[in-house]
């Protein structure tokens, strides 16, 4: 079993990356004018040469069945940490019905991509072919992101909403399985291997420390009257009742042993930051996503070693 010091080890160089990224927004080294620009290189190149690197070779991805769980219980983490936040919203003195319904999108939604992987990637250091399940897992959650998601801030999801699942990252995981499942690490030249490997290696320090920088810019928020009690409520739900509920469901549902160690990490994790973006562009409150989001990620310094413990006890997750 993986002890309490071996956790805190994956956790905190984490926070400690977006602590870097704080501290550099606050030097103005790293200024807002350059987020957009890293942003898109993130997103566009280095995550696609993160996910080849991470599923070509990856055996376990040759199994239909860590094809098909990963991403409907990506898709069913989101339907339970929304829905049990939708079911309280108006009882929890948040004001207007924009803060609610944001409340429920934002504490519903962990931080399924840059905390996760670096986690996974330190704790299941033995187990390389855990991370590309991940990727797999991830599919679920976008699709309930730009669905469910939306729905629950009041806009409808159409085509144009759906389109945005066709970004680089999604197109580099149905890419990098179709050449998994033909055994393209055979034949594609070393160094292109190689230098996606190397891109690869640069995506979630990076994101990380832009995700820092960005929390740095909404720090502001946290002064409002609103803050203590928007925070408590949301960590109850994203640090309490969600995690407990979405590892109690992979308890009774049969599972891989990859999938079970990616079930454990989301379950522990803070509220996911893009939600801002979304509240932001449908009509939400965004003060209250930057308030959830800092909240719920600084709390969960303390809370995120607790859930892994208990997770890898409760499903039987060996190191």
């Amino acid at each position: 079993m993986i002890g309490l010091n071996e956790v805190l080890a994956a956790v905190l160089p984490v926070f400690c990356l977006a602590a870097v990224g704080v501290a550099l927004r606050k030097a103005e080294w790293l200024t807002e004018e350059a987020d957009n620009s890293l942003i898109r290189v993130v997103v566009n190149v280095l995550t696609p040469c993160l996910i080849l690197d991470k599923v070509l070779g990856n055996e376990a991805l040759r199994r239909p069945s860590n094809l098909l769980v990963p991403p409907l219980f990506g898709f069913g983490g989101i339907v339970i940490g929304i829905g049990l936040c939708w079911i309280f919203r108006r009882r929890l003195g948040l004001g207007s019905d924009a803060a609610q319904r944001t409340f429920s999108l934002v504490a519903g939604l962990q931080n399924y991509g840059y905390v996760p992987f670096p986690l996974i990637l330190t704790l299941f250091a033995s187990h390389p072919d855990t991370p590309g399940v991940l990727f797999v897992h991830n599919l679920g959650v976008d699709i309930a992101m730009w669905t469910l998601g939306l729905m629950t801030l009041g806009h409808a999801s159409g085509w144009r909403e759906w389109r945005r699942l066709l970004n680089p990252p999604i197109v580099a995981i149905l890419i990098s399985i179709l050449l998994n499942v033909v055994g393209a690490q055979r034949f594609l030249p070393k160094a292109v291997l190689t230098t996606a490997a190397m891109l690869g290696a640069c995506a979630f320090p990076l994101g990380i420390v832009l995700t820092g920088a960005t929390m740095a810019d909404q720090t502001r928020e946290l002064r409002s009257s609103d803050t203590v009690r928007t925070v408590a409520w949301a960590s109850l739900f994203r640090l309490g009742l969600i995690p407990l509920a979405m590892l109690a469901v992979a308890m009774v549902v049969p599972t891989s042993e990859e999938l079970r160690r990616v079930l454990v990490v989301q379950a522990a994790m803070p509220a996911g930051v893009f939600p801002i973006i979304l509240a932001r562009m449908y009509g939400g409150h965004p003060a209250t996503a930057v308030r959830i989001v800092i909240g719920t990620s600084l709390i969960g310094i303390l809370t995120i070693p607790f859930w892994i413990q208990l997770g890898l006890r409760w499903l039987k997750v060996g190191p």
